[in-house]
């Protein structure tokens, strides 16, 4: 079986719904339009809204099942914690319809108000008995990174309510110094996604998180993997980085997901190699034109993964992360 675990939706939202957010972006869908306000915001495909084109869309590719998470810009954290708590509401209603089409291959998750911990606590045991799968988030809030205690508190409900938990970089940091040629996509996402991932690791998280805990990175865990051995450096060698960590960022690898979008079988290969093949699923950014054109193709030809290895990354992984047939 292959399964997709990062394949994002833009369901049917009108201007007039999108006010609830008051300013704070307001995401609506307009011919062929994602818009941000009055704003175009960026062209888009039908296989993002209409579900199915979606399955036709995997058909084609040979994807058996996708994880169906919103499009980042849908995540309304800039927004009052109220009227993000009913835009989540809205847009979670919308993702379950959209997979109602075929629940079997169509997985959905839910997003939540990150900016107020009881209101997204709340969110997800909602979700959880509409029938969502998991959970989609951003890797930040404002200046708040992922090692907040509020969000700490957050992911700990996450593990007590068994819904796994996937992380997306968004709002990139540095943005006014990366102006063209799609480099906050090319460059702030890795960046946002490795401090997600140390923010966890150095500020002690992983040791307060229950084990229990599915937690997914995108974009292969950005530029965490290449870079480990320089944490490791410093966290060895410099106090400051090692006070609130009783263990080094390698000893935490086992601890998340990555997904697979890196889009060369040697990076892959290294990505395996850090993380262990148990940790590595299937994900392409679909539908997106930074996404993975021929999902699971850089997998099928990554070097040395074998037969196994390939069938874990392609769907096995990704089929105990998401608790299916459990």
């Amino acid at each position: 079986m292959v399964i997709d675990v990062h394949a994002h939706v833009f369901p049917r939202i009108s201007r007039q719904e999108s006010r609830i957010l008051a300013g704070a972006g307001e995401p609506w869908l307009r011919d062929g339009m994602m818009m941000s306000g009055e704003d175009d915001y960026r062209p888009v495909t039908p296989e993002l809204w209409d579900a199915q084109a979606r399955l036709s869309a995997m058909d084609r590719a040979g994807v058996d099942v996708q994880a169906v998470s919103s499009t980042p810009l849908l995540f309304g954290y800039a927004a009052d914690a109220d009227r993000a708590a009913d835009w989540c509401e809205l847009v979670n209603e919308r993702v379950l319809a959209h997979c109602a089409q075929d629940p079997a291959r169509l997985l959905p998750l839910c997003q939540v108000p990150l900016q107020d911990l009881d209101l997204a606590v709340a969110a997800v045991t909602r979700a959880k008995a509409a029938g969502h799968r998991g959970v989609h988030i951003g890797n930040h809030v404002g200046p708040r990174n992922l090692d907040d205690p509020q969000i700490i508190e957050f992911l700990a409900h996450c593990a007590r309510e068994d819904m796994p938990v996937l992380v997306h970089p968004w709002d990139m940091l540095g943005a006014d110094r990366m102006a063209g040629y799609m480099l906050p996509w090319l460059v702030g996402m890795a960046a946002e996604t490795q401090l997600g991932i140390l923010s966890l690791m150095l500020s002690g998280a992983f040791e307060k998180l229950p084990a229990s805990l599915r937690l997914c990175f995108c974009h292969g865990g950005g530029s965490f993997a290449f870079l480990l051995g320089r944490a490791d450096n410093a966290w060895h060698n410099r106090d400051i980085v090692r006070k609130d960590s009783p263990r080094p960022p390698s000893a935490y690898t086992d601890r998340f997901y990555v997904d697979s979008a890196v889009f060369d079988p040697r990076a892959l290969r290294l990505l395996v190699e850090v993380m262990g093949v148990e940790r590595v699923m299937l994900g392409t950014d679909f539908p997106f034109p930074l996404g993975e054109q021929e999902p699971g193709a850089t997998v099928r030809d990554c070097p040395d993964l074998g037969e196994a290895g390939r069938a874990a990354v392609l769907g096995g992984n990704a089929a105990r992360f998401l608790g299916l047939g459990a």
